[in-house]
Order: structure tokens, then C-alpha cells, then sequence
């Protein structure tokens, strides 16, 4: 048997290009299992990449499901607005609304996405392409989604497998960024943390003002912001316990589920395969890492002007990758010093990126849509 010739007459009969979505579809189960980087998105996300660059898939066209489910939940955005449902009752505001300055660094550390959409204008990429790219630097991945096909943007799946990936390496982009900017002083600056009590009537507030000024503000945002934070009405209600815990578990890892699969229907070679992919993933990259530095680089400007010094690393921990981030800047500061606890300003910091991000997504969406 000629088993040289039979690989060949395969690899020709794909055309390699399947072949090789077929390995990037492995390599994602493998970061998702082996590595246990964003599992429940990863893996549903590396298998349905395989799934649909079989040969003659029925997955795929008019009557496949993964095409009938893109159709019914990322081409019409509906999928990642009901899993900000899930992240809103995640959500625990608590430790911003006892230090409200914080929120300050979560607009700080949306540095990325000018630099990103700076960065894919020069490369040539069109005006709506370079807006759904910078939207990387959200560092949110449903906000990604949102409006790359809300901008009908034709890298909808660099930008997600760009989003997901980097938001589960920020444990290992994040630190080489911080060490660079700081010098081991900084590092060492303590932080007291003295948590003023959080009325509930200010917890069933929040959601509903935010929702109000950022609708007044961004009006396309409105859709982003409305799901995250009814989540968290749901959560801070006290009268829908049962709600809440449905959004954040089963709610949640159902749309994920799905959300992973139809994803992969834009991860077909012939659209996937591009020099443009590549380039789409670097500058994701390079959205990640200036998200980092402007966090980093706002606390050491305030630093200036403040007695009680801002340990800069927690500016970090403005990205929306919640709740990795407040850990990476957590552990460093632990590292440095275990008398050091930075956590809870930290998350404070952390979940105010993910409200800016959401805004920020909007925002773009005013411009661009």
C-alpha cells in the first residue's frame, strides 16, 4: 500500500489549505485541554474549526447547523449580548464602588485600541476592518464579535481566535510589560485597603445609571452595556437569586458552548488563510501590550501629583480580561513583597475595564456603523 501516495492524493484533494486549518484546529484543542487556556472557548472553538473544513461538510451551507446557528446567533450579535448576561451576574462592582477612582484606569488601559486601529490603518486594512481589529484591545472577546459583524468585518475569526488566545495568555504578556515599566520601588508600593461598606441600594443603582449615561453618551453601546449590566441587576437584586445563578453557570457556558462552534464557521481555509490573518493576530498582540503600558504609564503620571502613591501595576489590571489580570498583578506584587496585597484594588480596576470596554466597543460602533 502506498501509503506516501495515498497522504498525497489527500493533501491534493484538500487542496493543503484544509489540511493545515485541521492543525490549527488541533493546536487550539491542545492550548484548550494540554494548556488549559480558555477551555470552554478554545476547545469548541478548535474542534468546530475542524468541523467545518472537512471535505463537502455538512456543517457548513444552507442546511448545516453550525451555518444555521451563525446565522441565528453572531450574525444578528445575539449570542454575545445574552453571554453578557452571564458576565454581568459574574460581576461583583462591590470593590470599585468602595474606591470609585479606580475607574479611571479602565479608560486608561483602552490605550490598545487607538494604537491597534493606528496601527491597521497604516497596514491598508479598510476603515471598518482596522475598527473591528482595535477592538482587540477591549480585550473582551464577546465585545469582539459584536462589532466585528455588526461592521460586517471580513476577519471575524482572526480577531476572535486573537481575542480569546491573548485574553487567556495574559498571565504571560502582561508581567514583561509591567517589569519594563516599573522599576522594583513601584513595584514594592503598598496599597491600604479599607473597604467602606456598599449599600444595596447603591448596588441596585449602578447598573441602571451606568446603563443611562453610557446610552446618553454612546447610544450604539447601549445593546453592550444593557445586557452586561442587567446581569448584574440580576445579581444585586436579591430577589432573583435563582436567575443569577442560571445567567453565571448554565446561561453562561451554553452560549460559550455554542458561541465556540459557530465562530468556527468563519474559520473556513479559503477565508482564514490569509497573509491579512497573520497580520490581524500580531497587531491583536500589539493591542495587549499597549493596553498594558497605558495602564501602567497613567499610574505613574497620577503618581506625580499623589502623596498616597498608586502602585502602578494595578493600572494594568484596567484590560477587560477579568479576572486574570487582577490575578497576574496580584501574584507580581506577591512576588515582590507577601506582605503586599493588591488584589482588591486590583479587581476594583479589572471590572472597571470591563465596563470601559463595552463602552468603548459602542463607541466605535457610533463612528464606523
Amino acid at each position: 500500500m502506498d501509503i506516501f501516495g495515498n497522504v498525497t492524493e489527500l493533501f491534493t484533494l484538500l487542496g493543503g489549505k484544509q489540511l493545515i486549518m485541521w492543525i490549527i484546529g488541533a493546536v487550539l484543542i491542545y492550548l484548550a485541554i494540554k494548556k488549559e487556556m480558555e477551555p470552554s472557548l478554545l476547545l469548541p472553538m478548535g474542534f468546530g474549526t475542524i468541523l467545518v473544513n472537512l471535505p463537502n461538510s455538512g456543517a457548513i451551507g444552507e442546511e448545516g447547523a453550525i451555518e444555521v446557528l451563525f446565522d441565528m446567533g453572531i450574525a444578528n450579535e445575539l449570542f454575545p449580548l445574552i453571554l453578557f448576561i452571564g458576565i454581568g451576574a459574574m460581576i461583583d462592582f462591590g470593590p470599585l464602588l468602595s474606591n470609585p477612582k479606580l475607574m479611571i484606569f479602565g479608560a486608561a488601559s483602552q490605550f490598545g485600541i487607538f494604537a491597534a486601529f493606528f496601527i491597521a490603518t497604516l497596514a491598508g486594512f479598510d476603515i471598518r476592518d482596522a475598527a473591528s481589529i482595535a477592538v482587540i484591545g477591549a480585550a473582551d472577546g464577546p465585545t469582539s464579535i459584536f462589532v466585528s459583524q455588526t461592521l460586517n468585518s471580513a476577519y471575524t475569526g482572526a480577531i476572535m481566535v486573537a481575542a480569546y488566545s491573548y485574553m487567556a495568555l495574559v498571565p504571560v504578556i502582561q508581567p514583561p510589560v509591567i517589569k519594563l515599566l516599573t522599576t522594583k520601588k513601584e513595584r514594592l508600593i503598598r496599597m491600604p485597603y479599607a473597604q467602606s461598606s456598599v449599600s444595596k441600594k447603591t448596588k441596585i443603582l449602578f447598573p441602571i445609571f451606568v446603563t443611562i449615561i453610557a446610552g446618553l453618551v454612546a447610544p450604539a453601546s447601549v445593546a453592550l452595556v444593557g445586557f452586561l449590566m442587567f446581569g448584574n441587576l440580576i445579581r444585586e437584586c436579591g430577589v432573583l437569586d435563582n436567575l443569577s445563578n442560571t445567567a453565571q453557570n448554565v446561561l453562561a457556558n451554553l452560549i460559550t458552548i455554542l458561541l465556540g462552534l459557530t465562530v468556527a464557521n468563519q474559520m473556513r481555509a479559503d477565508s482564514f488563510l490569509k497573509w491579512e490573518t497573520i497580520l490581524v493576530i500580531l497587531i491583536g498582540l500589539a493591542a495587549f501590550v499597549f493596553d498594558t503600558a497605558g495602564g501602567v504609564l497613567f499610574a505613574k503620571f497620577l503618581n506625580l501629583f499623589l502623596k498616597q502613591k498608586i502602585n502602578p501595576m494595578v493600572g494594568a489590571a484596567g484590560i477587560s480580561a477579568f479576572p486574570m489580570s487582577s490575578r497576574v498583578v496580584h501574584k507580581m506584587g506577591q512576588q515582590e513583597d507577601n506582605q503586599n496585597f493588591l488584589l482588591m484594588h486590583a479587581v476594583a480596576v479589572n471590572v472597571s475595564g470591563q465596563v470601559a470596554s463595552v463602552i468603548a466597543g459602542g463607541m466605535i460602533l457610533n463612528f464606523f456603523a
